[in-house]
């Protein structure tokens, strides 16, 4: 194997396929990237047997061939040359080493062969479709902050995405919850999608493609089967094992008779929880909502910092109510929210709250509340 490439290709290409390398591996073969070198130009690809992501980049083939070497090392070696740089890669003999040549600079790494590198196979992928890369992007940003991270309930350890008809119209979903809070975002199903089983998709593959979605705006050509997606953005190909369980009826928690509505300026509520949740209890984080007459009242009490109050305008007409939620998570779903106001709708002091900018907006967040 030789082969020339361009410094910035193939940084960009390391800085995809490395990040689903862990750093601790009880198999050798697992920390390497796998570098071959055939007509199309240089292929990576680097796998932790869960996730697989393959890059095809431009290069100059001098002779075809394979090696695998540690994906970090290589990583930080080529990252840390200068702009513009040439790198020469061959395989040396047979002393199970590949040497790495730039300018003055030449490094030999430890290399293992292709023949033990692991190849997560898709299979068979019945369902494809494809969706704009800001779609999905959009998709993952207002969901992923909902993720469990409770290895327990491992079904909510992603999200789930689904078609179902919604108001006479097909559309995709996207839910997470980690049975304290849901945010669930739905848009028009692209076509091809129909059919599709639900899906949930772990934490570190939304991760992953989230990343991979920074780098460009282009379309996505999604397959899948029951048990495993691929996604193809440009030349990066990445293969992601699905969560094998079944994610529960969302549906039951949303709430639809909450008769209480609160509209207050998005970006004054979420200033608000901010200032008086400095006093809160890190464990607690409790924040409590005094609800009359056209105001609303923000209140934290603190057996060891004190205690914190403030007062905002709302839109308010109902009967007085309290009631108290977790300071983070509220922030959160304001953060989440794109319009100039957030509106909720409340039922009383122990029912979930339904959160939206506006009513009948394609995404929308179920809150649980906290005794305070």
């Amino acid at each position: 194997m030789r082969v020339t490439v361009e410094r910035a290709a193939l940084l960009k290409a390391l800085g995809h396929v490395h990040r689903v390398v862990e750093r601790r591996n009880t198999i050798p073969i697992l920390s390497n990237v796998l570098l071959r070198a055939e007509e199309t130009g240089l292929r990576l690809k680097a796998t932790d047997l869960d996730i697989e992501v393959t890059e095809t980049i431009p290069a100059e083939v001098i002779e075809a061939g394979s090696t695998t070497v540690p994906a970090h090392v290589i990583y930080e070696v080529v990252r840390k040359l200068p702009d513009g740089a040439q790198i020469s890669l061959e395989l040396t003999g047979d002393t199970g080493q590949m040497q790495l040549r730039s300018g003055r600079s030449r490094f030999l790494l430890q290399a293992l062969p292709e023949s033990d590198f692991p190849d997560l196979a898709a299979g068979d992928l019945s369902n494809r479709f494809q969706l704009p890369a800001a779609d999905l992007k959009r998709l993952i940003e207002k969901t992923q902050f909902a993720i469990s991270t409770e290895e327990t309930r491992y079904y909510l350890n992603g999200i789930y995405f689904h078609t179902i008809e919604s108001e006479g119209a097909l559309v995709l979903r996207a839910v997470a919850t980690d049975g304290h809070r849901l945010a669930r975002i739905e848009l028009p199903a692209p076509v091809g999608s129909e059919g599709m089983s639900g899906i949930i998709i772990p934490r570190k593959a939304v991760t992953e493609i989230q990343k991979l979605l920074e780098d460009g705006d282009e379309t996505v050509s999604i397959e899948l089967s029951s048990a495993k997606i691929r996604l193809t953005f440009g030349g990066v190909i990445l293969t992601s094992k699905l969560i094998d369980g079944t994610f529960p009826d969302y549906q039951r928690v949303i709430p639809a008779a909450n008769d209480k509505e609160l509209i207050v300026d998005r970006q004054e509520f979420a200033r608000a929880v901010d200032r008086v949740s400095t006093i809160s209890s890190d464990r607690g984080r409790a924040v409590k909502l005094a609800l009359a007459n056209g105001k609303l009242t923000f209140s934290v009490n603190s057996p060891d910092a004190g205690s914190a109050t403030e007062e905002i305008e709302a839109d308010y007409e109902s009967s007085d109510l309290e009631i108290g939620f977790n300071a983070k998570y509220l922030l959160d779903i304001a953060s989440q929210l794109e319009g100039d106001t957030a509106v909720f709708k409340l039922a009383d002091s122990g029912s979930p709250t339904l959160i939206q900018d506006r009513p009948g907006a394609p995404a929308l967040y179920v809150l649980m509340p906290m005794r305070v």
